[in-house]
């Protein structure tokens, strides 16, 4: 005869949740709370029901999910007592789920303890064994009080009880013996006694009738009606092993008499179940095996197996947070390669910028250094030649072709100081170019300009308005020197942000594979990177075209 042994698991289950809402407010929680676990009052309870239902409800939209966890404790509890296996199942499962996103705290891990033991003694009547020890076995790490230890492991020893695997069983308990009996808490003490006597009575060992006595006599002193119950139940199990059937059918009587006192259907179905194995009567007894097996049938196919729901659930959130982190390592890898594109980005614009400034002070200092010289020429050499040719002009011994030299070397020195002194930009450069091109005009060459006052040199940053200036300038002197042009004309034209200058005259034209002094006014317009193309053949005139 296998007993379903229910005081200890029902009684624990409701110490911890006595001890998880003893500190609730006295309202309708109070009132409903002792509805369900009190009361036999069927209309209480289902209203206590339907009020824990929707405290939940309530209680998880407003993100207080312990309170949630709690409402649903209850509920599981509550539908344990009236029968309602499956629904307890389902509540206490839905309970654990969400103290899954709960920080472990004190009261988060006393309600693990809680519902562990609850699903644990839920399997365990559902004849799940493998999910029962499961839950029980999270129970029992979870818990630290020896009480409490004990007890879990006296519910993991009626498991292997069940399964007829009495050594382990034995094991299960031998070994907490000394913490057994040093337990205040007489009723534990009474239950854990009791399963190990039973159990070594079944393998025939001596010390398991005594253990059985010793637990008999504490719960007939404490009046343990339910755990009397389960004694009795262990006694006439004793007998029928013996083949002792006047025995065994005197405890079947006796725990009938106790199921009709303690007046639930569960309690008196067992003692019926027990006083016709103990009678004998084999029809009935094959009736009792057969029904048994039909009801387990029926009760496997109904049970929605919340236990495997969840750890598929779990095993699910886990592969999900798994590929979540995944996803999070490739952000992340992703934002450390947008920060070294962007570093680097910044590290080539610095350097272009840096480049250009450094490109911008080297043309700076190029043009200081030509105004420089064009000032020091002036000064001192111009002024000295032109002092020297004034003192030697009045000595008729002085011949005239070295007067004529000194006046050639002097208008080369001054010719060198125009073409490099400081260009104002502040005035209108309109005019100051078009004075510079207009300057080269002679009875020999005329010189004409096209759209010079249309294009926006105000627009136009000073770096590139002294390049074009000296460049226009060099151009001039060039034709002036070795064309032996008579017409020239310089067209300016603006598109948007572009400027482009074409310069044509109709002089004698040069072979461009040797551009001699061309290459400086290159070099100045690349400088603010622009382009500058030679058109010119042998007496066909000369072209260039500017584009910055």
């Amino acid at each position: 005869m296998k007993s379903l042994n229910r005081s200890f698991p029902y009684i624990f289950a409701l110490l911890f949740c006595i001890l998880s809402w003893g500190q609730q407010p006295i309202d309708s929680t109070s009132y409903y709370y002792n509805a369900v676990v009190y009361t036999k009052d069927f209309e209480k309870i289902i209203h206590a029901f339907d009020y824990f239902e929707r405290e939940s409800a309530r209680h998880l939209r407003k993100g207080n999910t312990l309170s949630a966890t709690y409402d649903l404790e209850i509920l599981a509890l509550g539908k344990y007592k009236m029968g309602f296996r499956n629904e307890s199942e389902a509540h206490a499962i839905e309970a654990y789920k969400l103290l899954d996103h709960i920080d472990n705290d004190s009261l988060t891990l006393d309600s693990k303890k809680r519902l562990s033991n609850h699903l644990g003694m839920i399997y365990r009547s559902n004849k799940d064994y493998d999910n029962a020890l499961l839950f029980y076995s999270k129970a029992l790490k979870l818990n630290q009080q020896p009480e409490h230890k004990i007890s879990i492991a006296n519910n993991i020893a009626n498991i292997y009880t069940d399964q007829h695997k009495y050594k382990k069983a034995v094991a299960q308990l031998y070994g907490l013996y000394d913490k057994i009996l040093a337990l205040e808490n007489s009723n534990i003490k009474a239950t854990a006694i009791d399963n190990l006597g039973y159990n070594q009575a079944k393998l025939n060992i001596p010390d398991g009738k005594k253990n059985m006595e010793t637990a008999l006599e504490i719960r007939l002193a404490n009046n343990d009606l339910i755990g009397l119950f389960t004694g009795y139940q262990h006694w006439a199990d004793y007998y029928l092993d013996r083949n002792e059937k006047n025995k065994a059918l005197e405890y079947a009587n006796k725990a009938n008499r106790l199921a009709k006192k303690i007046d639930n259907p569960d309690y008196k179905l067992e003692a019926l179940a027990l006083l016709i194995k103990s009678e004998g009567n084999s029809r009935l007894q094959q009736y009792q095996k057969l029904n048994d097996s039909i009801n387990r049938t029926r009760q496997s196919e109904q049970n929605n197996y919340a236990a495997v729901k969840y750890n598929v659930e779990k095993e699910r959130r886990n592969t999900n947070a798994a590929r979540l982190e995944k996803e999070k390592q490739k952000r992340q890898k992703l934002l450390y390669l947008g920060i070294g594109a962007f570093i680097l980005c910044c590290a080539v614009f610095l350097y272009f910028i840096l480049k250009s400034r450094h490109k911008k002070e080297k043309i700076i200092q190029v043009h200081n250094t030509e105004n420089r010289i064009s000032k020091k020429v002036h000064d001192e050499v111009a002024n000295d030649l032109y002092h020297l040719m004034a003192k030697i002009q009045g000595d008729i011994t002085v011949k005239e072709e070295l007067l004529d030299d000194l006046e050639k070397v002097y208008n080369k020195t001054r010719d060198i100081s125009k073409e490099n002194n400081a260009i104002e930009l502040q005035e209108n450069f309109s005019e100051q170019l078009s004075d510079l091109l207009l300057s080269y005009q002679n009875e020999k060459v005329n010189i004409a300009t096209r759209n010079i006052s249309k294009v926006e040199w105000n627009d136009i940053s000073e770096i590139k308005k002294t390049i074009l200036y000296r460049v226009l300038q060099e151009l001039m002197t060039n034709m002036r020197k070795h064309s032996d042009a008579s017409i020239v004309v310089i067209a300016f034209q603006q598109n948007k942000k572009n400027i482009t200058i074409e310069y044509t005259d109709n002089g004698k034209g040069c072979e461009l594979k040797n551009k001699n002094g061309l290459q400086n006014t290159e070099s100045r317009i690349h400088a603010i990177k622009g382009t500058i193309i030679f058109e010119s053949q042998i007496d066909k005139g000369f072209k260039a075209k500017i584009i910055v």
